[in-house]
């Protein structure tokens, strides 16, 4: 078996382009010292050969599709043991990888891309470090400050837990099939707030009711939490969710009725 085809169902668009998989394979710093690296959908191995030449990880790679994961068997036997034909959504990474700490790196499938990234997010405190390949508006999205319209869930979320970066564009030519967007690889690094100072569950809660009807004010958008407003600072009520960040939102996650 020397050619794996895509399938447009699992949003495969493989990376053909050897420049770029070794430069997204050297956007690894080892931030959090972890020794574990986790490829999510390697397909064809492209950018894994170069994973796996770097002696400082131990490479792992993980995909749902069975014709990618008897290419990689064939193409790369002695890592067989370390392609794991899982569903990332779906695997416990705590208990695969015992608590260690590990990045996570990937040409990530466009269709769950954001999922992808709140996965992440429920195991901030093992994946100390995040190189991925996204559609170009969501890598904006995620990587945008606050007062931008692109500024959104993804973006606070991410930016309370990691230092997020924009590290280069990727131009459609260089996948198979080339996908209808241009593409951007982001890098993100966990930062050192161990914990934020509020509920955790109730912040996540808070920032995803804003910003579901982000044309609102705050004081519209959260009506339903009972929030008195004239204990928090500013003119935060009067606000929309877009001009936020992550401080503003543990604010108002603090004044919450207890």
């Amino acid at each position: 078996m020397e050619y794996v085809r895509p399938k447009k169902h699992l949003g495969q668009h493989f990376l053909r382009d050897e420049s770029i998989a070794q430069r997204i394979a050297e956007s690894l710093t080892g931030h959090g010292q972890y020794k574990t690296l986790l490829e999510i959908g390697p397909g064809t191995g492209v950018l894994s050969k170069y994973l796996m030449q770097n002696e400082n990880f131990q490479w792992w790679g993980m995909d749902i599709d069975k014709e990618s994961i008897g290419y990689l068997r064939k193409n790369f036997p002695e890592f067989d043991s370390n392609i794991l034909e899982n569903d990332f959504l779906k695997t416990d990474i705590a208990e695969l990888f015992a608590n260690r700490k590990i990045a996570v790196i990937g040409n990530f499938p466009y269709n769950i891309s954001s999922q992808i990234l709140f996965k992440i997010l429920e195991n901030r405190q093992q994946v100390t470090e995040m190189v991925g390949m996204f559609q170009k508006e969501v890598a904006q999205r995620v990587v945008a400050g606050p007062g931008g319209k692109v500024n959104g869930i993804l973006s606070v979320l991410c930016q309370a837990f990691y230092d997020v970066e924009y590290l280069f564009q990727v131009n459609e030519n260089v996948f198979s099939p080339p996908p209808k967007v241009k593409s951007a690889v982001i890098r993100f690094k966990r930062n050192n707030i161990e914990r934020l100072e509020c509920d955790e569950k109730a912040f996540f809660m808070v920032v995803k009711m804003a910003f579901n009807q982000r044309r609102k004010t705050l004081r519209n958008a959260l009506k339903q939490l009972q929030i008195d407003w004239t204990k928090l600072p500013g003119e935060l009520a009067g606000k929309r969710a877009e001009v936020l960040g992550v401080n503003e939102f543990v604010s108002i996650v603090n004044g919450l009725p207890s």
